[in-house]
């Protein structure tokens, strides 16, 4: 760095010469520590933000309300069983509510399905806190609803997602969606176990349903950001979809490779939560967990965002498929507190990894089938489709093996499910590997 002589000659000579060398110097000396803008084709444009502003008001909601309405459900009837057909009949049936939320997105727009998703979802847990306790008697119609309400979302935000990126940026923008989306929610855990564990019996949830609903009403108001697309491509070729399959073998490869990260995603969405409160007995302690896991996603996150390559895509799975491999192993050891956390931490570094790179790589394969473009609706709907085949096969296995979380069976159904992720390194490896 230039010292206080040189700055005095600049001041009294004027020499701009000198005076510009000390500029550049400075530049060069911020640049290196925020890191090197990325190049203009990976920069988002001005949708792609707001999308993610979006995931973002609605992933506040989704921390404190979906994060606690698994539990909610064990402290109502301490019944996994209850839990788990409550997911399955939700997995089972998401399905057919993307179908139709193809259809909708179709006649309609991407945004009109999305929209009206975000609406669902928080008359959902409007209707939660109008009945509380009374959820248990009709938890399978409330898992009916969310099923649809969820699906409708999804269908609007994984087409959106497609949309307002390009196959170059695409990695970088899941890599940020997947920041945003955990960065948002950090303080919502933390928030919604705090309120839990000082409110009175389980009225604390009933509070969080409430602030949550509103976080999806805000979401649902700013969708209105993006326009509409029109379009006269309205014609819906779902039942083609078969005839797709026979000739597009690559893409086939992909539909499975969901249905086996399913199997995985389908355990993962309910039992941490409970395997946790079981460990540690405290809400605000399973919020506060949650904040720190949710921290090693964004930066996770961040490095993808970063250095992802899509030629690196086996290279990435190996990697992050062997780190939950080897924390589910943990927990045959024991289910205790010390070995919970080391799988989370395990799984919250590596999951996002399996995740972002498989979901880019599906996008890839879209690109490349027939109609340029116009079969990412009802590519979505059969992603989803696969990938929900995949979480009721895990639920229903873990029902029939585990009865209780003291079961031996427990951590053996999750370290299979684990291991079975390695066959996504077969189904997403390239003809050129």
């Amino acid at each position: 760095m230039y010292n206080r002589v040189q700055y005095e000659k600049v001041l009294q000579d004027g020499e701009g010469q000198i005076a510009m060398q000390i500029i550049t110097e400075i530049k060069d000396r911020i640049s290196r520590v925020k890191g090197p803008e990325p190049p203009l084709e990976l920069r988002l444009g001005k949708q792609a933000i707001i999308a993610l502003i979006i995931h973002g008001f609605f992933q506040i909601g989704a921390s404190m309300s979906g994060l606690f309405l698994n539990l909610y459900l064990w402290r109502l009837t301490e019944d996994l069983a209850v839990n788990a057909v409550y997911n399955i009949v939700m997995f089972a049936t998401t399905p057919l509510a993307f179908a139709l939320g193809g259809w909708i997105s179709k006649r309609k727009d991407r945004m009109f399905t999305y929209r009206l998703g975000i609406f669902m979802i928080a008359i959902f847990y409007l209707l939660v806190v109008i009945v509380q306790e009374q959820v248990v008697p009709y938890f399978i119609l409330f898992a009916l609803f969310n099923s649809l309400a969820s699906g409708f979302y999804w269908t609007g935000y994984l087409v959106l997602q497609y949309d307002v990126s390009t196959d170059v940026n695409r990695a970088r923008f899941l890599a940020i969606n997947m920041v945003t989306f955990n960065a948002a929610g950090i303080a919502g855990p933390a928030l919604a176990g705090s309120i839990i564990q000082r409110a009175e019996g389980l009225t604390g949830y009933i509070f969080i349903f409430s602030i949550a609903s509103i976080m999806f009403l805000i979401a649902a108001i700013i969708s209105f950001r993006i326009p509409v697309m029109k379009s006269h491509h309205k014609a819906y070729y779902l039942k083609y979809m078969g005839l797709v399959m026979q000739r597009n073998k690559q893409w086939v490869k992909g539909l499975f490779s969901f249905l086996v990260l399913g199997l995985l995603q389908g355990i993962m969405l309910f039992l941490p939560n409970i395997m946790l409160f079981r460990t540690v007995g405290r809400e605000d302690w399973v919020g506060y967990l949650g904040v720190f896991f949710s921290l090693l996603i964004v930066a996770t996150g961040y490095v993808i965002s970063r250095r992802s390559q899509k030629e690196n895509i086996s290279k990435y799975m190996i990697y992050s498929v062997t780190g939950v491999a080897l924390g589910s192993i943990f927990l045959l050891i024991e289910v205790q507190l010390w070995s919970v956390i080391l799988f989370m931490i395990l799984y919250s570094i590596c999951n996002p990894v399996t995740v972002n790179s498989l979901t880019s790589y599906y996008y890839s394969l879209i690109s490349g089938l027939p109609l340029k473009g116009q079969l990412r609706v009802e590519s979505v709907v059969m992603r989803e489709l696969f990938l929900n085949i995949g979480r009721v096969i895990s639920i229903v296995l873990l029902i029939v093996l585990v009865k209780d979380l003291e079961s031996a069976w427990l951590p053996v159904v999750l370290l299979a499910m684990a291991l079975m992720q390695y066959m996504l390194i077969l189904f997403v490896r390239r003809k050129s590997e």
